[in-house]
């Protein structure tokens, strides 16, 4: 059971689509409205769009036909890093000047018992399906970080899941590691969609594929997949170092690490199109323009 919302004339419209691609009005105006509602009945969001669905009937629509929005308008988009392998290697790739002597802060984080967290984004700065995420004038190595995000109510349950992009300036973070705000935050430097996949609805979060495919004048220029398996860092253990002294809100997303990195200066264009898919979920297609 995925969770979509779209826009339909000047009203956003907020739907369940079953994994028949029937797709059942839920009646809210927002995620974020249909999780305070179930908390107020005292059931689970999924139980919840079950009962809608039960005493409803479908709309007749295809999902093709909807012009999908993000998913919800999160209030805070925080993002893990270093949490794959993959990821430890490319940060120290970025880092390298000359003969590194002893293990870095990157291989330190990954073997530590804290993650790396950081804040992502908010509504403002978050793109949706079909949308444009901005490149950084003052970089001149940027790349998407495919990931999967966690959606999350204000106790620090998960929800659900969505795919994000992670926007990031490898350059800037490489400088310096103090520069890592700036490396990931601007205009329109995240994506997240196109649906919310219910967490009740998922056998494994561990057992998901990720791809990611850009295309550049009708060329594909990278396609990369890897699996949710090659997690170093468990999911709970990643929200339980984000609720710990902190205040989360219903609808707060956290996007749990990249294992998926374009090979060598690979740099994304204006015009670039960003094709992300997770297993069940659906793809985020999103156009690289700038700043």
């Amino acid at each position: 059971m995925r969770i979509i919302r779209y826009r339909e004339g000047a009203s956003f419209k907020l739907a369940a689509l079953t994994d028949a691609e029937e797709i059942f009005s839920l009646e809210e105006p927002d995620f974020i409205s249909l999780v305070q509602r179930a908390a107020q009945d005292g059931i689970s969001v999924t139980e919840k769009v079950k009962r809608i669905i039960e005493s409803s009937q479908a709309l007749n629509k295809e999902i093709h036909q909807l012009d999908l929005i993000v998913p919800l308008e999160a209030p805070e988009i925080w993002a893990a890093g270093v949490t794959y392998m993959r990821s430890k290697e490319a940060r120290n790739d970025e880092a390298a000047d000359g003969d590194r002597q002893g293990p870095t802060y990157y291989d330190k984080v990954y073997d530590a018992d804290r993650p790396e967290l950081f804040m992502k984004s908010t509504a403002a700065r978050t793109a949706g399906p079909g949308g444009e995420v901005c490149l950084r004038s003052d970089s001149s190595w940027q790349v998407p970080e495919p990931e999967l995000g966690l959606v999350l109510d204000r106790n620090g349950s998960i929800l659900g899941y969505t795919i994000g992009n992670d926007m990031s300036c490898r350059d800037i973070e490489g400088e310096n590691p103090l520069y890592l705000p700036q490396a990931k935050i601007w205009r329109q430097s995240c994506s997240i969609g196109p649906a919310i996949r219910l967490a009740d609805t998922v056998e494994d979060p561990y057992d998901l594929q990720i791809s990611c495919r850009i295309y550049r004048g009708g060329q594909k220029v990278v396609d990369e997949t890897a699996s949710t398996s090659q997690l170093k860092r468990g999911l709970g253990e990643l929200v339980a170092y984000l609720a710990k002294d902190n205040i989360l809100f219903d609808g707060t997303v956290l996007l749990t690490g990249t294992c998926i990195v374009p090979p060598g200066q690979f740099t994304l264009e204006p015009g670039d199109r960003i094709e992300i898919d997770i297993t069940g979920i659906g793809t985020l297609t999103n156009i690289a323009v700038p700043a």
